[in-house]
């Protein structure tokens, strides 16, 4: 991609956190008139009177509506700008909560007793919601010309600086302007991607009020020389936000390069410390427990028709369990319905397992798309090997792999692995060992950034991935 710097122009430059803050505060107050609307057409319907005595014993609705919609949109990226800026993409995306939203009130209502939920409310409310979200969409300034783009000022002409200029190409190139780099003293380069070289580091504070940078990107993984260390601190003292190369490339990717950190083992951390008083780590145990109770009701449901199943289809043991490595580099044994032929390692050994694969039987072939064969690990996450969400546990074979030829692998140990995780839900199977480092990027962020939102917008898009049988 081409960057050419846009005309001056004095609009707001908003930051990615703020616009999506922006966007969320349009949603949340287009969903609450939709669930105005939705109650004046209900009690239109019901003639009964409008009013706080009608409106009051159902101003529960505001609060869920919001919150599973705020739920949904962010499982479906509805706040990411590359896709918010697209019109058609927006639409999309749209149609789709609100279908998904019309599917979960229809299965409570299913099973609700009768008469505990309205008929026709959710229809009333989803119309109205598709109009006035859309409508805001397109009339919300962070979408709109007036929030501009941000001024960026990238330090640093080497292959880091290579790696941000193309994800913001890739990932954020409506938020940020890209107004030209600065190289260090001894630096021959008159231009990276297109990009002019318009300084060294004592021409910074010149070329920072003449441009009007808000942002000062930082990408040289060596030391700064004086000069250029100076006119960063320049840069800083007049107001400018200055941000390391690694952690602009998360904030706008989801992932932790770790091509690209050198020896700052810090970046690769938790963000928040693990406090004994923070609720987060008992209330994902608490989850764990009590998904994997209703995971094992399920899993005694489906046993008897899987088992017979797999049996007429190949000849073998209905489960297969495998040693991996989970928390702190611990060893247990993970637990499967199997889905290759009998002995399929004899002759490759330990491999993983890829698109097309010959061992695959055809109905493990079924049961991996409808990603059935997992679900006996409910048990290993009753256990405590296991969670539901965090990284796939990998076999002692491929850590010790991994662990040699990518950098921080063993980073990934420090939490329980999961059924499912960030790295699954955002990027398609991988069966080789560079996409083992692209996954463990995603893997470092969820790391970094541990939450219970997370986790619920994990398992909604895994939810999602399941009903599309896009196992392999």
């Amino acid at each position: 991609m081409i960057f050419k710097p846009s005309p001056e122009h004095h609009a707001p430059q908003l930051r990615i956190s703020e616009r999506r803050l922006m966007l969320m505060a349009g949603d949340v107050l287009a969903v609450a008139m939709a669930v105005l609307v939705a109650l004046i057409v209900w009690s239109a319907a019901a003639r009964e009177p409008f009013d706080l005595v009608f409106v009051w014993p159902r101003s529960h609705w505001f609060i869920i509506l919001i919150g599973l919609w705020l739920i949904l949109a962010g499982a479906n990226d509805f706040y990411e700008l590359r896709m918010a800026a697209s019109r058609f993409a927006t639409f999309q995306s749209l149609v789709l909560i609100n279908l998904q939203m019309v599917v979960l009130y229809v299965l409570a209502f299913f099973f609700a007793q009768p008469l505990a939920l309205p008929r026709l409310f959710i229809l009333y409310y989803a119309v109205a919601a598709f109009a006035l979200i859309g409508l805001v969409r397109l009339l919300n300034p962070a979408l709109s010309g007036w929030a501009g783009r941000r001024r960026v000022l990238i330090i640093g002409t080497d292959w880091a600086a290579l790696t941000i200029i193309g994800a913001i190409g890739r990932h954020a190139h409506h938020v940020y302007d890209i107004r030209g780099l600065i190289a260090e003293p001894d630096d021959i380069l008159t231009e990276l991607c297109d990009i002019p070289v318009i300084g060294k580091g004592s021409d910074m504070r010149r070329i920072v009020k003449d441009q009007r940078i808000s942002e000062v990107v930082v990408t040289s993984t060596r030391e700064l020389s004086g000069g250029t260390f100076q006119g960063v601190m320049d840069a800083y003292e007049d107001g400018v936000s200055i941000v390391p190369m690694p952690l602009l490339y998360e904030r706008i990717t989801g992932q932790v390069p770790v091509d690209h950190i050198g020896n700052n083992w810090t970046v690769v951390l938790p963000m928040d410390s693990t406090s004994l008083f923070s609720p987060y780590h008992f209330l994902k145990r608490l989850l764990d427990v009590l998904l994997s109770l209703t995971g094992m009701t399920v899993f005694a449901l489906l046993l008897l028709p899987l088992a017979l199943l797999i049996r007429l289809d190949s000849p073998g043991n209905i489960f297969y369990s495998q040693e991996r490595i989970g928390l702190n580099g611990h060893l247990f044994r993970i637990y499967k319905f199997r889905s290759m032929r009998n002995n399929a390692e004899q002759q490759t050994g330990a491999v993983f397992s890829r698109p097309g694969d010959s061992r695959v039987t055809r109905m493990g072939r079924w049961m991996r798309k409808a990603r059935l064969d997992e679900l006996p690990q409910v048990y290993n996450i009753l256990r405590g090997d296991m969670s539901f969400i965090g990284p796939r546990p990998e076999r002692p074979e491929h850590v010790k792999r991994l662990t040699e030829k990518i950098p921080f692998y063993r980073t990934r140990l420090v939490i329980r692995p999961g059924l499912t995780g960030w790295a699954q839900v955002r990027y398609n199977y991988g069966s080789t060992d560079e996409d083992a480092l692209i996954k463990l990027q995603y893997d470092l962020y969820y790391i970094r950034h541990q939450s219970l939102s997370l986790d619920i917008n994990i398992l909604v898009r895994t939810v999602g991935k399941v009903l599309k049988m896009s196992g392999v």
